[in-house]
């Protein structure tokens, strides 16, 4: 196993922008770092769930992934839409719409919900560690680095949120409209529309 292609892989997939990642500088934005670390905690929780369950049903994973794939990039894309819509309204309406993007349970529905996420966590451990491992624990092992990995993804965008915090509040509807326009972009580029 080439651990620093492994490495890198990690590295490029999860700390580059997504709807998880923008979610988080948007919730920075507006909520500050502690409220946005419990999203990140659920977000945490479901991407080592997600690593695990790849580890563990791999085989039987690999005969309906395209279903799944299928069907998850439906509902992601639905998901990223009503995010992007609670972006653009953030600090415009009622405060009920901004606490619901930074809660733990969103953090968690999103990254299930989330086709990059899904085809990451599903084809990593299967495609690096299985190949030269076969214990249990060593993929266990892998599931935790991977874990802790995404864990450094999501806290590095919370403290680049905090440490530009004044410049996203200052340019608040500017910035909620950018980030509002990515999360439907990322909607529209995991629909498959594109692709038709």
């Amino acid at each position: 196993m080439n651990i620093l292609s492994f490495i890198i892989y990690c590295i490029v997939v999860t700390f580059t922008p997504g709807p998880t990642n923008i979610v988080i500088l948007s919730s920075v934005q507006h909520h500050g770092t502690r409220q946005t670390m419990v999203y990140v905690s659920g977000a945490t929780l479901a991407f080592g769930l997600l690593l695990a369950a790849s580890a563990l049903l791999n085989h039987l994973l690999a005969g309906v992934l395209p279903e799944i794939l299928r069907i998850m990039q439906i509902a992601g894309s639905v998901y990223m839409l009503y995010l992007a819509y609670q972006v653009y309204h953030m600090g415009r309406s009622s405060g009920e719409v901004t606490r619901h993007s930074a809660s733990f349970y969103s953090g968690l529905l999103m990254q299930f919900v989330n086709p990059k996420v899904l085809l990451f966590t599903l084809t990593v451990i299967p495609g690096y560690v299985m190949p030269y491992y076969d214990s249990s624990a060593a993929a266990f092992g892998f599931v935790l680095l991977v874990t802790f990995i995404g864990f450094l993804a999501f806290t590095t965008w919370v403290a680049f949120g905090s440490v530009f915090r004044s410049f996203l509040q200052q340019h608040r509807r500017v910035m909620n409209t950018l980030m509002a326009l990515f999360l439907v972009y990322s909607a529209v580029l995991v629909s498959g529309i594109i692709e038709i």
